[in-house]
């Protein structure tokens, strides 16, 4: 407990001062003399000239108490607030039929799609070994086939991050929704990593200027070249430039392609050779903006990027420790306010003097 107005408590001292001039001011009481006061004395005092001390004593501590108010005592609570420097992270997933080849990760068989929704789960929220999770950062997600969508706004609440991914499905091969628009899943990306100032303010109302966004990046995922859509990669890939923002691209293929087949005799592994990974519009994007592009050509090559993606992109924490005080005046006033009540009730009543 700390007190506001500590100087206040100097008027304690006057107190007994006080007490000393009030007696001093009223001087004796009044006296009848006796030629003999000797069995006057043997009767004694009363039990009201006994307690005759209480409403002085009432008044004093009443003083007191109001002493204790105005000096403003508080209770402080020591809390600590993090001001976070974090980054603003899109991810940008392709979800094409041709995602469908499966790879092996962690003694499992499973489609690139499932494989990279893995990785980057564990990437955002960590895995409680080499990857620390991204608690600080705003994250987006973002997947593309045909057309770009938007499946999770740039949020600091990443609980819900595994919820979304589920529901990103592969595209129908051969369908409308299939192929690969690279250039407009950057540009998608790309406006909403520029609003993520505004989109931050919203979720931390009155915190905003506790939180820095010290870059914005933006991981691109796909295992082909562009194939529809309107804009050009290399366009996207300049305006995230002039916005700030830096592409790492990721293409994800083998020397091998694999997937499942169902028959009428049970499911079966297709083994064939992959087609050719043109990844120059992915390098080009990466070198445009600033980032890095990497070759995924297994899941375990995959896990290693988002390492170094990881570690290329940290922010710092600074801890804020402050004082929470909790008024506590109210308490001694309303007691000193009190005891005058019980003092001038008294004096009015069983310790009432005739003039």
């Amino acid at each position: 407990m700390r007190f506001e107005s500590p100087w206040m408590l100097l008027l304690l001292f006057g107190l007994p001062a006080l007490l000393w001039w009030r007696q001093r001011r009223m001087g004796p009481g009044a006296a009848i003399r006796f030629s003999w006061t000797r069995n006057a004395a043997k009767a004694g005092a009363s039990l009201r000239q006994r307690l005759s001390f209480i409403p002085p004593v009432l008044r004093l501590v009443a003083l007191g108490l109001l002493v204790i108010a105005l000096a403003r005592p508080q209770q402080g609570m020591e809390r600590v607030r993090e001001a976070n420097e974090g980054i603003a992270i899109e991810m940008v997933l392709d979800r094409s039929s041709s995602m469908a080849a499966e790879m092996n990760f962690e003694g499992r068989r499973l489609n690139r799609l499932e494989v990279v929704k893995e990785v980057f789960e564990m990437f955002s929220l960590g895995n409680n070994k080499d990857l620390k999770g991204r608690g600080n950062d705003l994250i987006g997600m973002i997947s593309f086939a045909q057309f770009p969508e938007t499946v999770c706004p740039l949020t600091l609440g990443h609980g819900a991050l595994p919820q979304f991914l589920e529901t990103i499905r592969l595209a129908q091969p051969r369908s409308q929704e299939d192929g690969t628009a690279i250039g407009d899943a950057i540009a998608l990306a790309a406006a909403r990593l520029k609003t993520a100032e505004e989109t931050m303010a919203r979720q931390v109302a009155g915190e905003a200027n506790r939180f820095l966004i010290k870059s914005k990046v933006m991981i691109l995922l796909t295992d082909g070249q562009q194939t529809a859509g309107k804009r050009r990669p290399l366009d996207s890939a300049k305006l995230a430039k002039e916005w700030g923002i830096k592409i790492y691209s990721i293409a994800v293929g083998g020397q091998e392609q694999m997937q499942s087949q169902d028959t009428f005799f049970g499911r079966f592994l297709q083994f064939g050779a992959a087609p050719q990974l043109d990844t120059r519009d992915l390098q080009a994007v990466a070198k445009e903006t600033g980032g890095k592009f990497f070759l995924a050509e297994d899941a375990k090559s995959l896990s290693n990027i988002y390492k170094e993606i990881d570690t290329l992109e940290r922010s710092e924490i600074e801890s804020v420790r402050f004082m929470d005080y909790r008024e506590l005046f109210a308490p001694f006033a309303i007691l000193a306010l009190l005891l005058v009540a019980i003092e001038t009730g008294l004096n009015c009543t069983i310790f009432r003097k005739i003039p």
